[in-house]
C-alpha cells in the first residue's frame, strides 16, 4: 500500500479526469492522496473532493509564490482548518527561486503558518527554494518541531536533510530521485532513516522516469517508491510499508479515510 503525500488533484488538469486518476492509483496500489492547498480561495474546490472521495485528505495554506493573495492571519487559518479531513497546515515556506526581492513578506506569512500549525497541533507541509538558510531560521526562532511536519519535494544535500531532522521533521521524496541528474536527491534518498522518509508526486508536476516531461498523477508514486527500494537495496514492499506508515504518524487522520 502506497500513500502520495503530495499532490494537487484540485488543480485543472486532474481533476477534469478524476476518475481515471482514482483508476491508476487502485492500479498500483495507491491508498490514498493529500491534496495540498495552494490559496485559500481554492479551499472550497480542495474540500469538495475529500467529500466526494474517501481517499483524499487535505491541507489549507498559502503557496509562497502567491503573491497577490491576501495575506492570511493566525485566527484565519485556525479557522479554516477545524474540518477534520484538514490533515496539515501548507503548503507554505519561502521561495526565493521566483521572488528574488524584499522576501520579508515570505517570512512574515511563513511565521504566520508555523504560529497556526503551533496552536492547531496539526503538521505542517514546507516548501523550500533557494532560500535553506532563512527557513531553517524561522523554523528554528518560531518553534517549528512543536508542530512537526515534512519538508516536501526535497532536493538539498545530505547536510541540510540531517539539519532538517534534528529539528524533528520529514523528508518527502518526489519523482526527481528517478531522474539521471538528480545524485544529490538519491544520495538524500539512501540515507534518510527509513521512518523520517515519505514519497510524494507534486502532480501534476515533476512526472518520474519514464514519464518526465508528461502530466504526473498520483499513481506514479509507486516509480518513487520503487526507485528509492533500489537505492537502498531493500525490497520494495518495506519502501511502502514504512513510507505509509510514517504518513499516517504525521496526518492521523488519512489512516482513518484510506484505510
Amino acid at each position: 500500500m502506497l500513500v502520495d503525500s503530495h499532490c494537487h488533484l484540485d488543480f485543472p488538469e486532474l481533476v477534469a479526469h478524476i476518475e481515471d486518476v482514482r483508476g491508476l492509483m487502485q492500479r498500483n496500489g495507491v491508498i490514498g492522496a493529500i491534496c495540498i492547498g495552494v490559496t485559500l480561495d481554492d479551499l472550497p474546490r480542495v474540500l469538495a473532493l475529500s467529500e466526494s472521495f474517501p481517499e483524499i485528505v487535505v491541507t489549507v495554506g498559502v503557496h509562497p509564490e502567491h503573491t497577490g493573495d491576501p495575506e492570511p492571519g493566525v485566527k484565519d487559518l485556525v479557522a479554516l482548518a477545524q474540518a477534520p479531513q484538514i490533515v496539515g497546515i501548507g503548503e507554505t515556506g519561502l521561495d526565493y527561486y521566483w521572488h528574488k526581492d524584499r522576501p520579508e513578506w515570505q517570512r512574515d506569512r511563513f511565521r504566520t503558518h508555523i504560529r497556526a500549525a503551533r496552536e492547531l497541533g496539526k503538521p505542517l507541509v514546507i516548501h523550500n527554494r533557494d532560500a535553506t538558510e532563512d527557513l531553517l531560521r524561522v523554523m528554528v526562532e518560531e518553534k517549528a518541531g512543536e508542530a512537526g511536519g515534512v519538508l516536501h519535494c526535497f532536493t538539498e544535500s545530505w547536510d541540510v536533510a540531517q539539519q532538517v531532522l534534528d529539528l524533528g521533521f520529514s523528508i518527502s521524496i518526489s519523482g526527481i530521485v528517478t531522474f539521471k541528474n538528480a545524485a544529490q536527491v538519491k544520495d538524500v534518498a539512501r540515507q534518510v532513516p527509513l521512518d523520517r522518509l515519505l514519497i510524494e508526486t507534486d502532480a501534476p508536476y515533476l512526472a518520474p522516469t519514464p514519464f518526465r516531461g508528461k502530466l504526473n498523477q498520483p499513481g506514479y508514486v509507486r516509480y518513487v517508491a520503487e526507485e528509492i527500494a533500489r537505492l537502498r537495496n531493500i525490497p520494495f514492499e518495506e519502501v511502502a510499508q514504512a513510507t505509509t506508515e510514517n504518513c499516517f504518524r504525521i496526518f492521523p487522520y488519512a489512516r482513518t479515510r484510506m484505510m
